[in-house]
């Protein structure tokens, strides 16, 4: 079982900062903006894909301050490197936003109920 996820904004795609400086830079060019999270999920067996699936969710991020960016950084410290955009919003990345809307497992890195759902059909797990 695989999953990965890329955040698209307007056509580019984002990947996890390499800095909390890159962290502020991508956080700051989503301020204001919507944006869409893309998380793939897959299962595989001897090289054979078994099952696949893709959440998309979208996000607008509010418009904060920079003073509030940089608490926010400040508080995140190098969680903000783990997870593409900056934010991980299941933690204080929550207030960076004004709206979410799609699958919360798919934007916080696995699209979990279908997965579930496969592994039933499959009996690996009990229905």
């Amino acid at each position: 079982i695989g999953s990965d996820q890329i955040l698209d904004l307007d056509g580019a795609w984002l990947e996890k900062p390499d800095s909390i400086a890159g962290a502020r830079d991508q956080i700051l060019s989503l301020r204001g903006r919507r944006h869409r999270l893309v998380t793939a999920v897959v299962v595989v067996c001897d090289g054979c894909c078994l099952w696949r699936d893709l959440s998309i969710a979208t996000l607008t991020m509010r418009d904060f301050s920079e003073l509030f960016l940089d608490h926010y950084l400040a508080e995140q410290g190098a969680a903000c490197l783990g997870s593409v955009g900056g934010y991980q919003i299941e933690g204080g990345g929550l207030q960076l936003f004004a709206a979410v809307e799609g699958d919360w497992l798919g934007i916080m890195g696995l699209p979990l109920l279908g997965l579930l759902e496969f592994l039933r059909e499959q009996g690996i797990i009990s229905v």
